[in-house]
């Protein structure tokens, strides 16, 4: 998979990202407050699209939103809709942004499988926590329908969901894991980073 090819899909897409959006209201609550999105928090939402948890993040009280995403396209109307504090977004690699500070919680939202290297990503992220941050990468659906959705155009920018154990066994190389869930309505693991 070329980065390439992944900026160029998602520019594609993100002029009708909003109005293609399924989301469940009760599956992010629960992704959310499994990734311990709380008041005071700083977070990092990677691939944040346009922008589509950001308003979730900002009803919890967060301290701040740092949102990056590859595509240009992307983060150019994610920014139209959060123009100042508390919420910043940066168009760019998560893996090679230099970021001047640590967070409390970072979350990879319906983006996961379009990482080629997720160990890569995972130790990356895990860096980017402060001690006793948490990460998350969770799907607002089944494994299965992930999988099934990327199986057509986005086959070229995807390499498929892991199983939740699986990506659970890899959280647990760099992070205490707190959830694994993968059911028809989600599919999310979570974990924690050592020290306070």
């Amino acid at each position: 998979m070329e980065k390439q090819s992944v900026i160029e899909f998602f520019d594609r897409l993100a002029p009708d990202w909003d109005a293609e959006m399924i989301r469940s209201d009760e599956v992010i609550r629960t992704i959310l407050d499994h990734a311990g999105v709380t008041a005071g928090k700083r977070v990092l939402d990677v691939a944040c699209g346009t922008g589509v948890l950001i308003p979730d993040y900002l009803s919890r009280g967060v301290a701040s939103v740092t949102g990056i995403d590859i595509s240009p396209k992307m983060a150019e109307i994610a920014r139209e809709k959060f123009p100042k504090d508390p919420v910043r977004i940066l168009c760019g690699d998560v893996e090679e942004t230099d970021f001047q500070e640590r967070f409390d919680c970072i979350v990879v939202y319906n983006a996961f499988p379009h990482f080629p290297d997720p160990e890569r990503l995972i130790r990356r992220l895990s860096d980017l926590l402060k001690p006793g941050g948490t990460l998350t990468v969770a799907h607002g659906m089944s494994r299965e329908k992930i999988n099934a959705h990327h199986s057509g155009t986005a086959s070229k920018v995807s390499i498929g969901l892991m199983g939740a154990q699986e990506l659970a066994e890899l959280f647990g190389r760099y992070l205490e894991v707190t959830a694994v869930v993968s059911d028809e309505r989600m599919y999310q693991v979570v974990g924690v980073k050592a020290g306070r």
